[in-house]
């Protein structure tokens, strides 16, 4: 397969990355091809496997289980408060990983670009996506581009895939969630769907909404650490935490009770949920995390989450339920109880 990422690199004149755009020659794997290669990946993402410019990556063996990955990525608008579709697409597959207790070490990454893109901002986005990979401690080894007729793509959509190590002894999993378990979040909630909604929309709020979204792995690590108990992780982007929790029943054969006086939401993210008529359960994170301990590990959990920049707020919202239905029920604020159904739909599409 001839892929335009593969390509050994191009020395031609450079493109006109300020005012130039993406037409259909770029996905030729002709000299267009090579000069977007050479002019606007390999400097981002420069590594030893990328500049080998073959058909595929070799890496040196790792000690350890392997862990894999993939995502594909069609958030709209591409720039939103906190991020990008670049930085979001590092993450997510990051972040995939790491809630299983893996070490994350490459990806891959392949661009469906759109006629008529303006150059600048897949720079942009490609730098983005570069720093985001250094700060996570993770290389971009490879990957692909096509370019589609304009009209067909929206702009820029972006798979990755990432393969990491998962050291011995760690054995996370949504069924290991037994009665009593407790169950612990990062952070606030429902802060990345509603930083892209507001952009999509042009709505301003009094307090700016700003997308959560950051690689997880230092988190993850510092947990297992400090919790080599722990029971499993679970990242809750799409759906939110109410699908999150209920994957989580479906695996272990268990059911959750939730205290909503115990979820972190900030004041701005209710109102604008209000507005919205959205459950702030149900919106996407992109940098925050589940986790299930058992009880008396509870506060160690909440000491050391709360020690890493990423979780600053971190809380005991719940427990595992010894109720063989695996259903998830939240107390609420005035005394009842409401059931945290699954979704049967996307509340908000495009956002990751």
């Amino acid at each position: 397969m001839c892929s335009p990422m593969k390509h050994p690199i191009f020395h031609g004149r450079p493109l006109d990355l300020k005012h130039g755009r993406i037409d259909l020659t770029h996905g030729a794997g002709g000299r267009a091809s090579a000069q977007l290669v050479n002019d606007v990946f390999a400097p981002a993402f420069d590594n030893a496997w990328l500049a080998q410019g073959n058909d595929q990556a070799i890496m040196p063996p790792v000690a350890g289980r392997l862990a894999m990955s993939t995502d594909c990525h069609v958030v709209a608008p591409l720039f939103f408060p906190g991020g990008d579709i670049g930085v979001l697409a590092v993450n997510g597959t990051v972040n995939d990983l790491a809630v299983g207790g893996a070490q994350p070490r490459y990806l891959s990454a392949g661009f469906i670009l759109e006629e008529g893109l303006p150059l600048d901002d897949l720079v942009r986005i490609v730098q983005s996506m570069a720093r985001a990979a250094r700060d996570a401690g993770v290389q971009i080894v490879t990957g692909d581009t096509k370019v589609v007729e304009r009209g067909k793509a929206d702009g820029l959509f972006i798979t990755t895939a990432g393969v990491g190590v998962v050291p011995q002894g760690v054995e996370l999993d949504g069924g290991n969630a037994r009665p009593g378990d407790a169950i612990l979040l990062s952070g606030h909630l429902a802060e990345h769907g509603l930083a892209v909604l507001s952009q999509r929309e042009n709505i301003g709020f009094d307090s700016s909404i700003v997308s959560d979204c950051a690689a997880l792995n230092g988190l993850t690590e510092q947990l297992l650490e400090t919790c080599p108990s722990l029971r499993l992780m679970r990242d809750p982007t799409r759906g939110g935490l109410g699908n999150a929790l209920n994957e989580i029943c479906q695996q272990s054969g268990f059911s959750m009770r939730i205290w909503e006086e115990a979820l972190p939401i900030r004041t701005t993210v209710r109102a604008a949920c209000e507005f919205f008529g959205l459950d702030p359960l149900y919106i996407a994170n992109e940098g925050k995390l589940i986790a299930v301990c058992a009880r008396q590990d509870a506060p160690a959990l909440v000491d050391a989450m709360r020690a890493h920049p990423l979780g600053q707020d971190a809380a005991l919202i719940g427990e595992v339920t010894d109720d063989a239905r695996g259903l998830v029920r939240m107390q609420t604020s005035f005394g009842g109880e409401r059931l945290v159904d699954w979704l049967n739909g996307e509340v908000l599409p495009r956002i990751c």
